[in-house]
């Protein structure tokens, strides 16, 4: 078994690939640096968007919102409204696809899918919360313009256009009433915002995590330290929506830099590629191909995994938790020996502590940048949110490892990971009813 560990490693290593081969150091370092870069309106591969949201604004009771949530995958639209006693009551759920996710679509089929989409909850309010999980150049009027869709959406008209106004312009083309107030804003923002609404605590400041199909991060920034923009109030504060998945000064593996090459927008999203569910599975079928090369398996193994052509991350999850039971690499597997599949698994399992590595340099990074965290009564609120996150075998409980050893113990910065049950739907109609 040790020596199976070894030829593994020795493999992952040779095309640095391997949770070894990441500094921790040298990574947060990198990214503080991209994180100051784009603050400042330097050239940076984090946007660093300011969204004009502020933290801790008071939520009106028994007023209902539109709520709407353009994810990876799926698309969500409900409204809601706060009780009393601030309990929020979702009504209305329904949910579609995401527009763009088969094939490619064009400027105005994509917005009028979206209208069609609020057809049923179109009377029920005047305000829209509009959690849209795409990097958004952001403007005081809570509208935003797109930068780049991710996630492998193929809408590339939409690209440059405002998100808010075009929306309006499809609900009034359909008769479907008049311009609505519209509140874009992030899946990061929206689930920092359900964790300032829903904890019962004081916290130094909060981050708002996204580990899913892509990831992303936000956290709290004093105005004064947002050189780009103008015309702030220097004695506040407000969420940075920084598109982490973006970083791109992360060093690439050799596989990783050829599955870049092959995916829809290569180039770009580099840190996401290694850490999030759209790619963890097909970046480990990449890396099982190259083993195979390699001839780390043996011949009856080696042809049954060539015969694999798609692997999703569920898949990959599967055989991490169960290398025996009913998935694609288990049924591999069977072709081979007990050290073929244990070699698959160790394969797969270095590439998860890769991902929960980077994972944890990326939060370490925003409670750095956010300058507090110091008080261990009052440490960083991290609300986290993604099935990548909490689902993927080890990953969640590597990344507290990671957080432990480097923000608590060796810099004094505390932290706390929360979860809020609909994040996104809460968060959102926070933000629709107090901008």
């Amino acid at each position: 078994m040790k020596k199976i560990k070894q030829n593994v490693t020795r493999f992952l290593r040779k095309y640095r690939m391997d949770y070894l081969d990441v500094d921790i150091d040298l990574v947060i370092d990198s990214f503080l640096s991209e994180m100051q870069r784009g603050l400042a309106g330097k050239k940076s591969t984090l946007d660093m968007i300011p969204t004009y949201i502020e933290v801790g604004a008071d939520v009106p009771t028994n007023k209902r919102v539109i709520v709407v949530d353009a994810g990876g995958t799926n698309f969500r639209v409900a409204t809601v409204y706060f009780d009393n006693q601030k309990k929020a009551i979702i009504e209305n759920l329904r949910l579609y696809k995401m527009p763009g996710v088969q094939h490619e679509i064009g400027k105005d089929e994509f917005f009028k899918i979206i209208a069609g989409y609020l057809k049923d909850v179109a009377g029920a309010a005047q305000n829209i919360g509009f959690c849209f999980s795409y990097a958004v150049e952001m403007f005081p009027n809570k509208d935003g313009r797109l930068i780049r869709f991710s996630k492998e959406i193929k809408a590339k008209d939409v690209v440059g256009q405002f998100i808010g106004e075009n929306l309006n312009r499809a609900i009034v083309s359909m008769g479907l009433g008049s311009e609505k107030h519209i509140v874009l804003l992030n899946d990061t923002v929206v689930t920092l915002l359900a964790g300032v609404g829903c904890q019962n605590r004081s916290f130094g400041s909060y981050i708002g995590f996204i580990l899913g199909t892509g990831t992303n991060t936000c956290y709290v920034e004093k105005n004064t330290n947002i050189k780009k923009t103008k015309g702030l109030d220097l004695l506040k504060s407000q969420i940075i929506n920084t598109e982490s998945g973006n970083f791109g000064k992360i060093k690439q593996g050799k596989i990783d830099a050829a599955f870049d090459k092959s995916t829809a927008n290569p180039g770009i999203h580099k840190f996401e590629k290694m850490i999030s569910g759209a790619y963890l599975g097909p970046l480990c079928l990449a890396t099982i191909h190259k083993a195979c090369d390699d001839n780390l398996f043996s011949t009856g193994i080696a042809t049954a995994l060539w015969q694999i052509s798609e692997l999703d991350t569920k898949d990959m999850n599967a055989f991490l938790l169960y290398p025996y039971g009913n998935n694609s690499l288990a049924d591999a597997a069977k072709q081979g020996n007990a050290d073929d599949s244990l070699t698959l698994y160790y394969i797969a399992d270095r590439l998860t502590e890769r991902a929960a590595k980077l994972t944890a340099i990326n939060l370490s990074a925003m409670a750095i940048k956010s300058g507090q965290g110091t008080d261990p009564s009052r440490p960083i609120c991290i609300v986290a949110e993604g099935t990548t996150f909490y689902q993927m075998k080890g990953l969640k409980n590597r990344v507290e490892f990671y957080l432990k050893q480097y923000l608590e113990n060796k810099l004094g910065i505390y932290y706390e990971i929360v979860s809020v049950d609909n994040a996104t739907l809460i968060g959102a109609a926070i933000a629709g009813l107090t901008n």
